[in-house]
């Protein structure tokens, strides 16, 4: 016969009258809790002991001072520690951190109760009255409901960045930090774009500047442009812009001539028909405008017109001449272009 699963291994089911009472857990933390204190105020005492055998050894020095050593065996402060250490077995950078502290914090300065840790960090205090009094007033924690120091507690003192952000202003550092790299960065902020309650806060103004961002590449930006454009409350808005308009006017006209172009280099038949009907177009104009007149002049007989009427009909009659002279000049010699001033008199200008 197999046997079955322990059930103190908790492969079974535990009767309910068995269950240990929830209270004794609670009890067996807090004893835990107990002791891990009284070990880490032993540690504290035996840290800041070491640190003050690194100051006996190498005491505190301004930068650049001498070493008042008095014997042969003359070391730099980092080979003293670094032997130091050796001979203990640890790190030179824990000689160090033990040095620095205990420095900073002489004895009777020191709280007990308080690791070393904490002392550490509230060690970059400059000021020594700012720095014991910073030690005796430690921060509310709202878990415990009770006044204590934490690692995090004393990095909010002195402004480095805690390792569990609570505050908005925290979290936004922390984000920023594991954001350096662009690509992380990138990939982080397509997923916070995706989520509507983050968007809605955006400004306009912010939004305008993101996508502007985004669109510096122009193939990027004519297929934003396009999907926009494709909205008709936006084309609408768009529109009414007198610039907007203009461009896209202008682009309008340079995308046909741009297509008539490639039309004509693939089919060269079309610029015979071209030929043609710009050659009927100006045969026709010339033609019109005489038969107007021929319809118009007989009709003035008898009507009189003021010096101002007359004047204005002559400047006319002068662009008409113009025109008929350039239209016979292009003719004899070829040369089809404006120039400045005859742009300037058909314009009435």
């Amino acid at each position: 016969m197999v046997a079955g699963p322990d059930p103190g291994e908790g492969g079974g089911h535990h009767d309910r009258r068995e269950r240990p009472d929830r209270e004794r857990p609670r009890q067996r933390y807090e004893q835990l809790v107990t002791q891990a204190k009284e070990l880490i105020a032993q540690v504290a005492r035996a840290q800041f002991a070491l640190g003050d055998m690194a100051l006996e050894i190498e005491p505190m020095r301004s930068v650049g001072g001498s070493m008042p050593n008095g014997t042969d065996d003359l070391f730099t402060v980092t080979e003293s520690l670094q032997m130091f250490a050796d001979d203990i077995g640890v790190e030179r950078r824990t000689v160090e951190d033990w040095r620095y502290t205990a420095n900073r914090w002489p004895k009777g300065r020191r709280k007990e109760g308080v690791s070393f840790t904490v002392h550490r960090i509230l060690a970059s205090v400059l000021d020594g009255d700012e720095r014991w009094a910073a030690i005796e007033d430690a921060p509310f924690n709202p878990r415990t409901g009770a006044r204590q120091w934490t690692p995090d507690g004393a990095k909010r003192v002195v402004g480095q960045r805690v390792d569990r952000p609570v505050t908005v202003d925290e979290k936004v550092q922390a984000v920023a930090d594991l954001t350096r790299d662009d690509e992380v960065a990138a990939q982080v902020a397509t997923d916070l774009l995706k989520r509507p309650a983050v968007t809605e806060h955006v400004t306009p103004a912010e939004k305008v500047r993101v996508v502007t961002e985004l669109t510096r590449d122009d193939t990027v930006a004519q297929q934003v442009t396009t999907d926009l454009l494709r909205r008709p409350a936006v084309a609408r808005t768009a529109m009414r812009d007198d610039t907007t308009r203009m461009l896209v006017n202008r682009a309008q006209f340079e995308n046909s001539h741009e297509t008539r172009d490639r039309i004509r280099e693939r089919t060269p038949a079309v610029r015979a028909i071209e030929h043609t009907i710009e050659y009927l177009d100006l045969v026709g104009s010339c033609h019109g405008f005489v038969a107007t007149l021929g319809r118009l002049v007989p009709q003035l007989r008898g009507q009189e017109f003021t010096e101002d009427e007359r004047e204005t009909v002559r400047r006319q009659i002068g662009r008409v001449r113009a025109a008929a002279d350039w239209l016979e000049g292009a003719l004899d010699n070829g040369e089809f272009t404006l120039d400045e001033q005859l742009v300037q008199l058909l314009k009435g200008e």
